[in-house]
């Protein structure tokens, strides 16, 4: 606790998931929170999640790659809280396709987005720190699609590889300021199993689609070596210490959140040695909110009501 007491942090992106558990996790470590979204609900929902906690937060509705926005958010968050010491981005549009059926529109606003969004918090997060007089650390999310070829997503990793370029060089730009620039990437997240990946998971109708880019969440797991996938507080725990004073010797750097995948040997399928598999890892599974578990994502079923009268429970 109050690893980052006296900080005024930025999260761009709400939700209970990955933005939702960064906000909550850096609100805990004592950080007055501002949260935007291009969902003002979304970020009101979070923030109220904080101050439940008992923490501080603001929420403000925006776009991270719209300039007037980011200028605005913020203005706004050195107007309530006087400065600004981290800002966390994960703003862009996903959009998975085969390069052959690729629709320019698509692929211009997927393309420019992740790196247009880190460009405009960098940049005016950045200004607010040099104009207060004091450094500051700056964290993007990546994906592993930063770092590999994915079929069926020439636009995201064109513009998650593009992000993690920008970091690395603004890194540079704003060494001398005493602005840290990080990134943190994590491999397929536990939320998807009950958010975008739900169907695979919980459907025992669904049929894997003949897509040649196409793997299941069965396939992943088995390639993980820790044998799970991260969890947004994951992603929160890298988070808070990029923006702690514990990094303050760090820059240009990016943590994988991955279990291992980024490193392991290509061929290598760990699960084919330890058993691993989606079935057994969802029965297991607790759905989580900002952080926090709740109920399993499986629900245990009720127990059978027994047609024979227990004596031992007749006794008083």
């Amino acid at each position: 606790m109050d690893r980052l007491a006296n900080k005024v942090a930025i999260v761009f992106g709400a939700g209970p998931n990955i933005g939702g558990t960064i906000a909550h996790f850096l609100a805990r470590e004592g950080a007055s929170v501002v949260v935007s979204d291009i969902s003002l609900a979304a970020a009101e929902e979070t923030v109220d999640f904080i101050r439940s906690r008992g923490f501080i937060g603001h929420a403000v509705q925006g776009n991270a790659t719209i300039e007037a926005d980011v200028r605005r958010i913020v203005a706004e968050t050195v107007a309530t809280y006087g400065r600004v010491d981290v800002a966390v981005n994960m703003a862009g549009r996903v959009h998975f396709c085969h390069l052959l059926d690729m629709d320019m529109d698509d692929w211009n606003e997927s393309v420019l987005s992740f790196p247009t969004a880190g460009l405009l918090t960098t940049r005016y997060t950045a200004q607010a720190m040099i104009e207060g007089g004091h450094g500051g650390s700056i964290i993007h999310l990546l994906s592993t699609a930063a770092h590999f070829g994915e079929a069926d997503a020439t636009a995201y990793t064109s513009s998650k590889a593009a992000l993690l370029s920008f970091a690395r060089s603004a890194a540079m730009d704003l060494a001398h300021y005493g602005i840290r620039v990080n990134t943190v990437t994590p491999c397929s997240m536990e939320h998807q199993l009950w958010t975008l990946m739900r169907d695979e998971v919980l459907d025992p109708e669904w049929q894997r689609p003949d897509r040649g880019g196409f793997y299941s969440r069965d396939d992943y797991l088995k390639m993980l070596p820790l044998g799970r996938f991260p969890r947004a507080s994951d992603l929160a725990w890298a988070t808070v210490f990029l923006a702690s004073d514990e990094a303050e010797i760090i820059t240009g750097i990016d943590i994988p959140v991955d279990a291992g995948l980024r490193h392991k040997y290509p061929t290598w399928t760990p699960g084919d040695h330890t058993g691993a598999n989606i079935r057994d890892f969802v029965a297991k599974t607790r759905i989580t909110r900002f952080g926090e578990p709740q109920e399993k994502l499986i629900p245990e079923p009720a127990p059978a009501a027994n047609a024979e009268t227990d004596p031992i429970s007749q006794e008083k």
